[in-house]
């Protein structure tokens, strides 16, 4: 039996930026209703790193009461992402305590793009 090779298809980080950049563009329209103050795209997108398997990862500042790990929920259940994405929810004073130590709201204001507030 012979060596069957899957043709390479190019093509596909291209459709998936496009992907993000669409539910990007969603979000920074939708989320201010429901109480995003600010919203920065971070991680591989923000780099410019986009891959076929690359998500769109936001860091949003909410006001909330909820756990830190709960508050994606509020946000999967409300925009229900067309696209693979994760949110890393910040209350106010978690960005103001936090934005000189925590990785992640470092990389938000400083490399992160802006797309609400």
């Amino acid at each position: 039996m012979g060596l069957f090779l899957m043709p390479m298809m190019f093509g596909f980080a291209e459709h998936r930026r496009q992907l993000l950049d669409a539910e990007a563009r969603r979000f920074s329209q939708e989320a201010p209703p429901f109480g995003a103050m600010a919203a920065w795209i971070v991680g591989d997108m923000a780099r410019g790193q986009v891959g076929p398997e690359t998500e769109l990862e936001l860091v949003i500042v909410q006001m909330t009461d909820e756990p830190f790990q709960r508050r994606s929920e509020f946000w999967e259940s409300h925009l229900r992402p067309r696209v693979g994405t994760r949110y890393l929810v910040y209350t106010p004073e978690e960005v103001d305590d936090l934005s000189e130590i925590d990785p992640l709201l470092r990389e938000a204001m400083t490399a992160g793009e802006s797309i609400v507030g």
